[in-house]
């Protein structure tokens, strides 16, 4: 069983930046991708972005070019930077492996963006 920490959340003004980790208790090397999702209440979980093994990643449109993932192998950990953050990124945000065909979550970090 892979475990996932996410750290790094918390409450920052509109306009400002902050950094996620995800701590996994595995080679992040070893999974088939790691991505990142984040979830308002009461709203679907929102796809942010993915790196797979070969380190190849995706952005969702509507975030690319204010996030970026990227990974420490050797401390097996992914990292997500927000840079211009806005009160509509105020959500949970959740670090995610796949390996095979199975799926693990962390229990997720809070961010809220003061306007």
């Amino acid at each position: 069983q892979v475990q996932l920490e996410e750290s790094g959340g918390g409450l920052v003004q509109a306009g400002g930046s902050l950094r996620l980790s995800c701590a996994a208790s595995g080679s992040i090397t070893s999974f088939n991708s790691m991505a990142w999702y984040r979830q308002a209440p009461g709203k679907q979980r929102e796809f942010i972005a993915s790196i797979i093994r070969g380190g190849m990643t995706s952005y969702a449109d509507s975030l690319k070019g204010r996030f970026t993932l990227s990974r420490d192998n050797a401390k097996n950990t992914v990292y997500l930077q927000m840079n211009s953050l806005k009160p509509e990124d105020t959500a949970v945000y959740y670090c995610r492996a796949t390996i095979t065909t199975r799926y693990y979550w962390g229990q997720g970090t809070q961010v809220t963006i003061s306007s």
